[in-house]
């Protein structure tokens, strides 16, 4: 993983922080729900070692192309979900995003309130310049959320992924610093129908 030398970004109900081997237990409830799980590129989980396997990668300071942060509701410490940068090319500035919360917290504008923080942070501190996201077109709360963000869609692939024997769609989209309002984030009271 990315050397996470920051302290934990925090927002208003939120903690965003590295995983440790406390949230295995939960990543698996996270990752075994099939609602969570519906428009993710991989097919549910069936046992924690995936979770164990992640938190494991997430420890490796050879992986410099990835940043994967726990969002955690700072009130109860409950594993909420997690958010990532991946796939960074740094002489580019780019990476993709990825962001799952677990269907419980869904619709309170938790997602929304962390990507603010996370999207801010990339573009601050990791001097990103471009940040991509690949959804399913069918996740209507996530492409709603994506364009709260400011990403604007720049394509749809057809048929690009197979989970579990179905094949699905991508719906592109990107966003650049120039376009982030930094100073001026989505506000969260827009929030509270994200799914992802």
């Amino acid at each position: 993983m990315l050397a996470f030398d920051h302290p934990p970004i925090r927002t208003a109900r939120l903690t965003l922080r590295p995983l440790t081997e406390a949230d295995v237990g939960p990543l698996f409830a996270i990752h075994s729900d099939p609602a969570t799980m519906r428009y993710w590129s991989t097919p549910t989980w069936t046992d924690d070692e995936r979770g164990r396997q992640m938190v494991a990668r997430d420890r490796d300071p050879a992986l410099t192309d990835f940043l994967r942060l726990g969002i955690e509701l700072t009130e109860t410490g409950a594993l909420l979900g997690t958010c990532s940068f991946f796939g960074i090319i740094a002489q580019c500035g780019r990476a993709e995003l990825g962001y799952m919360l677990g269907a419980p917290a869904w619709g309170k504008g938790y997602m929304q309130e962390a990507l603010v923080a996370f999207l801010d942070f990339g573009f601050t501190h990791l001097n990103l310049n471009r940040i991509e996201a690949d959804t399913d077109p069918r996740n209507a709360r996530s492409l709603q959320l994506l364009e709260r963000l400011h990403f604007v869609k720049e394509g749809h692939f057809r048929e690009r992924w197979v989970v579990g024997g179905e094949v699905s769609d991508s719906a592109m989209y990107g966003l650049l610093r120039r376009d982030w309002p930094s100073r001026n984030p989505p506000s969260p009271a827009m929030a509270g129908k994200e799914e992802a």
